[in-house]
């Protein structure tokens, strides 16, 4: 099975961890997309390291944990190659769930099979709120979900 997930993976913390480790559970071959500095720019997110920083960081990871059969591409826009290549699953998290019926309606539009979506749960941290980047940037939180206690990183 053909799986594809994307984001910014900056910084790449434990929610990130899941959703690559789901897209490996279901799928043969996972597609990751990293939003390019462009992207970020656009979107006007503060704070996210070079491209080429966070990418090999996604790779120094994956290496790690042995996966095999994957790709990375930057993404330029929040769709990215899933509205038209071969996929069969999108893995994202509640917050990028409406993003996975937008990227369907256009597949549909264009006469590609819609992708199962399958959402992970948020990964909660030790205060039991999620844990996000917003939140590990601002020193609340470690990439683990462990309270810092206003210490900076």
């Amino acid at each position: 099975m053909r799986v594809c997930i994307g984001g910014t993976f900056d910084p790449l913390h434990k929610g990130h961890r899941a959703l690559i480790e789901k897209a490996f559970q279901l799928g043969d071959y996972v597609l990751i997309g990293v939003t390019s500095d462009e992207m970020v720019k656009k979107m006007k997110i503060l704070k996210v390291r070079d491209y080429q920083i966070r990418e090999e960081g996604l790779k120094d990871y994956l290496r790690r944990k042995k996966f095999k059969n994957f790709r990375i591409v930057k993404i330029n826009d929040r769709y990215g190659p899933s509205i038209n290549d071969e996929f069969d699953v999108i893995v994202v998290s509640p917050e990028t769930e409406t993003i996975a019926y937008e990227i369907n309606k256009i597949r549909m539009r264009n006469g590609k099979k819609s992708l199962k979506i399958h959402v992970i749960p948020f990964v909660l941290a030790d205060d039991t709120k999620n844990i996000s980047s917003s939140r590990v940037k601002k020193g609340e939180i470690d990439i683990e979900g462990h309270i810092k206690g206003g210490r900076d990183q």
